[in-house]
């Protein structure tokens, strides 16, 4: 199954879509004099790391989900860091969910002005998302992702066979990042999870929507790697879906978040773009097959309002929205009045 899809950022690299991540790991690990590797703490018998590491090498394994992304999780990587002497030869690896990945490639760009770094997502958000494109980070108390970095990783391996412990609700929220993929970009995803009769179906073609929804961030990044404006596609749903997650705690997977963040977005490109509501109901219709949230809270209006002014993506004191004119064909919403703001959620609203 090897393919592999090239991305030109402040460095080149390759993300490859392999059969076996341990052989790449191996592989590639041998570069390097040292390797310190970050994983989840719930993976440690899935991964058994400790089977492919040598003397040299050192593991630390981080809480799970975003509790990864706290400074207190960030100051023990730093720590191992320099108990390892880990140094600019040496590298970095994330080998988890998006979460692991975001804060070990934060690390990496943190420690010593910058160290190598090789990611190995092991859920579909990550591979899809969140290990692609070189955005690094943390979490604050201000918001989601607001300390972070532009720091790409040497390589990227994908090895879908790890999908096959993936929870069902784990591999839901990575088809929310997927299925943004389609409506900003590749419309072909849509088709083929339109032609899925349930997660069953969705899962049996993981790799391909993997590779198309790769080859789309690829080329998003390698011609906007700092987010000057084009690779701000890539947040479609997303200023309200980080409102979402930070309003619970982060209990919501990512792309359950992003999900209602689809649908308010949807919604408000209708109102301010005049998207049709037939592709509104198609966002609907596909998050809803795959157990996706659509609804949020009515009386949440004035909290994620507060929350989504604070986010990284407002500008010049105006919220702006990524948004559709059509499917695959994103537009930019800027300074949407308040009154838009609240007829968009009134209809995403319970």
């Amino acid at each position: 199954m090897n393919q592999e899809v090239r991305v030109v950022a402040e460095r080149e690299y390759l993300v490859s879509i392999v059969d076996s991540w341990r052989s790449e790991f191996v592989r590639t690990k041998k570069l390097y004099a040292r390797n310190l590797i970050f994983a989840p703490e719930s993976l440690k018998q899935v991964l058994q790391l400790e089977e492919l590491i040598d003397s040299s090498d050192r593991i630390l394994y981080l809480p799970d989900g975003e509790a990864a992304k706290s400074f207190t999780a960030l100051q023990e990587m730093w720590n191992y860091a320099s108990d390892s002497g880990i140094k600019r030869t040496d590298a970095i690896w994330g080998i988890g969910g998006g979460a692991t990945t975001d804060s070990a490639g934060f690390a990496a760009a943190t420690w010593l002005r910058g160290v190598n770094w090789h990611a190995i997502p092991t859920t579909l958000a990550g591979m899809v998302d969140a290990s692609v494109g070189g955005k690094t980070g943390i979490n604050s108390p201000a918001g989601k992702n607001l300390i972070g970095a532009f720091h790409s990783p040497s390589s990227v391996i994908i090895d879908p066979t790890l999908l096959h412990t993936l929870s069902d609700r784990d591999f839901s929220a990575g088809l929310a990042e997927i299925i943004k993929t389609g409506f900003i970009s590749d419309i072909e995803i849509l088709r083929l999870l339109e032609g899925c009769a349930d997660l069953a179906d969705a899962r049996a073609i993981a790799s391909e929507l993997i590779i198309r929804s790769v080859q789309v961030k690829a080329k998003v990044v390698s011609q906007d790697f700092r987010e000057s404006k084009l690779r701000e596609i890539l947040n479609y749903g997303h200023t309200l879906g980080h409102a979402v997650e930070k309003r619970e705690s982060y209990q919501l997977r990512h792309g359950e978040a992003v999900s209602i963040g689809l649908i308010f977005a949807a919604q408000l490109s209708e109102i301010v773009l005049g998207l049709s509501t037939s592709v509104v109901e198609e966002h609907r219709r596909l998050l809803t097959k795959f157990g996706l949230p659509t609804t949020y809270s009515a009386g949440a209006w004035e909290e994620i309002y507060a929350l989504m002014s604070g986010d990284k993506k407002s500008r010049d004191g105006g919220l702006r929205f990524i948004g559709l004119t059509d499917r695959g064909h994103p537009a930019w919403m800027e300074s949407v009045s308040l009154g838009e703001l609240a007829t968009a959620y009134e209809r995403i609203s319970v």
